[in-house]
């Protein structure tokens, strides 16, 4: 049997919009999906979908491309340096997410980051 792999850009923001919204425990019971633009579409270039705060403040938002969805973080934000590798990529403050079963992986790198901010 062949699994169905999720790799447009579009799709895979929303599967993270939906992971961040629904989770419930820890410092993610703070975090919400801010001006979400539910006309977005992935673009060669990147189209803002939405942004996601913390505690009311913005850290980050979340890029559509055709191959991938990018969160990237705001001000001097960094990932976490055992940040996933293959299916998430990792440069300075942004996260490529390039399948919809690595948005999982990337919650976490997110709560991760959250933890151990000082300013998050």
């Amino acid at each position: 049997m062949v699994e169905r792999q999720i790799t447009d850009g579009t799709r895979i923001g929303q599967l993270l919009a939906s992971e961040l919204t629904g989770l419930s425990t820890g410092v993610m019971a703070e975090v919400t999906v801010v001006d979400a633009d539910p006309e977005a579409t992935a673009t060669a270039d990147g189209t803002e979908a939405y942004r996601i705060a913390h505690e009311g403040a913005v850290v980050g938002g979340v890029w559509l491309f055709p191959e991938h969805a990018e969160l990237r973080l705001r001000d001097d934000r960094t990932w976490p340096a055992d940040a996933p590798a293959g299916e998430v990529e990792v440069a300075a403050g942004t996260l490529r997410v390039k399948r919809g079963a690595a948005v999982k992986r990337a919650v976490d790198s997110l709560r991760e980051t959250l933890d151990t901010d000082p300013s998050g």
